[in-house]
């Protein structure tokens, strides 16, 4: 068996929460393979709606096992906060969820340092959601982490070496930690909670289960254009977003590899800084920040709205291998007289379809403009009905992305999905 990875294509929020659970019946396990608790899934069925930070969205489907995989960063803290949250509403999670030994440990001087290191960047701030993700992503590659396996292995020596250093690292900030003592309090408590859960080495865990012939999913968070490597540097995450990381970030072999699902909105968005080259500034940029409810899952923020762009779009599909594409949030532009998608960029004067080294303000997006639909598709049940426009506009894009859309999403309802390959 080999693992199918699904994984965003734009800058995150592309609704991968909602998709995983669509697409979770069809899998033995669920596995996330690398972010933090700055990115939220959202899930949104039977009347309820759900926020994921860290745990995988396949939990709430028929029992399936989920992991979450070494290569995510983990805040003891909101994570007792999500699973709690979680039991109360009726999920077993402890019979259904395993956790890395090699998930590396978001402290409370994690968080200190994110938002002292964002504070003495003033005008030049990446836009962190300050969640201590950045500062233990360094920690890790520069060989100081605390991972969830050192709990069993003389962890108070450890914690307390990364805690002093951390100190030192903040008074050279020139900032003074407040409340640490009661910070720690409650993320000691959150650990011993941790520690009730199935603890395990993730890697032969999945393994295992494929030699068993079976199906594991695997999710990302955030999105290609956030990748540390590929991204729009450097106002990116920390991790590899793009389905490589699904390999470092589980401990699976490239060749186990099978679909790559690639997930994107019918338009786009950003939340925080960085650039942005088809983001609107006017009404219509409000109009769908308004119908989409672009507001962060986790942060609250305003996302930033703009026209969909081929040209990242291309080059995220490239880099991922995608094989199947899913369209998001396609009901957002159900009311507009007409659509425009970005197939080029203008760069001093001349035209590229290639993702450029550095994005600027000197990028002008070049665009095609399609009809709308102008009608609500909210309700529909099958692709038949869908009306002329919006099949042209899917045509427009399988042409342009050389790609298949195999999945469209009209609601934020798990019902709202309308499969259009039963081969996706």
């Amino acid at each position: 068996m080999k693992v199918d990875v699904l994984l965003g294509l734009q800058w995150g929020d592309e609704g991968k929460g909602k998709v995983v659970d669509v697409l979770t019946p069809r899998y033995d396990a669920v596995a996330r393979f690398q972010g933090g608790p700055n990115a939220g899934h959202t899930l949104e069925f039977e009347g309820k709606k759900y926020v994921l930070r860290s745990i995988p969205s396949g939990i709430f489907q028929h029992g399936q096992i989920n992991i979450i995989g070494n290569g995510v960063v983990l805040d003891p803290v909101l994570f007792k906060q999500e699973a709690e949250e979680l039991e109360k509403s009726g999920v077993d999670l402890r019979s259904i969820l395993k956790i890395s030994k090699k998930v590396h440990l978001i402290t409370p001087t994690h968080r200190l340092l994110d938002a002292a290191n964002e504070k003495a960047k003033g005008g030049k701030k990446i836009g962190t959601t300050g969640k201590g993700i950045g500062p233990t992503y360094t920690d890790k590659i520069s060989r100081n982490g605390l991972r969830l396996g050192d709990v069993f292995h003389n962890f108070k020596e450890k914690y307390s070496t990364l805690r002093q250093r951390h100190l030192e690292m903040l008074a050279s900030l020139g900032a003074t930690p407040d409340n640490l003592e009661q910070l720690e309090e409650t993320w000691m408590d959150a650990i011993v909670y941790l520690k009730g859960f199935g603890i395990v080495d993730s890697e032969f865990l999945i393994n295992q289960l494929l030699a068993e012939g079976k199906s594991v999913l695997c999710e990302g968070a955030q999105g290609t254009l956030l990748d540390i490597d590929f991204g729009s540097y450097p106002f990116v995450t920390s991790s590899n977003t793009i389905s490589a990381g699904a390999c470092s970030g589980l401990g699976v072999a490239p060749n186990k590899i099978g679909e790559v699902f690639g997930i994107f909105k019918a338009y786009c968005t950003r939340v925080g800084s960085g650039p942005f080259p088809t983001e609107l500034f006017d009404a219509t940029g409000k109009r769908i920040r308004d119908l989409g409810h672009e507001y962060g899952a986790v942060t609250g923020r305003e996302r930033r709205c703009g026209w969909i762009d081929l040209v990242a779009l291309r080059y995220a599909i490239m880099l991922n291998g995608v094989t199947q594409l899913i369209m998001m949030k396609s009901d957002v532009l159900d009311d507009f007289d007409e659509i425009k998608a970005c197939v080029a960029y203008r760069i001093n004067g001349r035209e590229t379809t290639q993702f450029p080294f550095s994005i600027d303000e000197s990028i002008e997006p070049v665009y095609a403009t399609l009809p709308g639909w102008k009608t609500d598709m909210t309700g529909m049940q099958s692709e038949s009905e869908f009306p002329k426009q919006f099949k042209d506009y899917i045509d427009f894009l399988e042409k342009e992305l050389a790609t298949p859309i195999t999945i469209v999403s009209i609601g934020p309802d798990r019902k709202q999905t309308i499969i259009r390959d039963r081969k996706a």
